[in-house]
């Protein structure tokens, strides 16, 4: 799986206007919607905001995953906002998160929900990858990065970057 199979550039906030960590998930369900990627944002937004409360997706370094199944969508969805005042996730590490990677899926399509989840897991590895996206100025930019990381990936460098 190629995680830019399934993300939009235009699915992707730089910077976020949110400061909070619910805030932050609405305003990328809110993109998702306008972008006509879901079906209910409300239905997306209670899924993921369900799932965040059983258990943080702050993951550490910087980054969240905060993620739901729902009827809100008919297909795996994602969308990327990059904080410029960290947020704090509660994350796993206890620092706060500065890239937020929401992903949405009907409950019938759990493979590729969690296939994603490995993939960004995997991605987001690599100290270099995640500097180019704290880095990135905008939404193509941090594209672009994704691109390139998973291109590496592909061509089996992605532990030498």
């Amino acid at each position: 799986m190629r995680l830019t199979d399934i993300l939009k550039p235009q699915n992707i906030k730089v910077p976020l206007d949110s400061l909070a960590k619910n805030d932050a998930i609405a305003e990328l369900v809110n993109l998702l919607a306008q972008n006509g990627d879901i079906t209910d944002a409300k239905k997306v937004l209670d899924a993921v905001l369900e799932r965040e409360a059983t258990r943080t997706t702050g993951i550490g370094n910087g980054l969240a995953i905060p993620h739901g199944k729902c009827n809100g969508t008919k297909d795996l969805v994602m969308a990327i906002g990059k904080a410029n005042t960290p947020i704090d996730f509660t994350a796993i590490d206890g620092r706060p998160v500065t890239v937020i990677w929401l992903l949405g899926s009907p409950p019938d399509k759990t493979g590729p929900h969690i296939h994603a989840l490995a993939r960004i897991s995997r991605l987001m590895t690599s100290d270099k990858f995640r500097l180019a996206l704290n880095s990135a100025k905008t939404s193509q930019e941090m594209y672009d990065a994704i691109v390139q990381q998973e291109n590496a990936l592909a061509d089996g460098v992605a532990g030498k970057l």
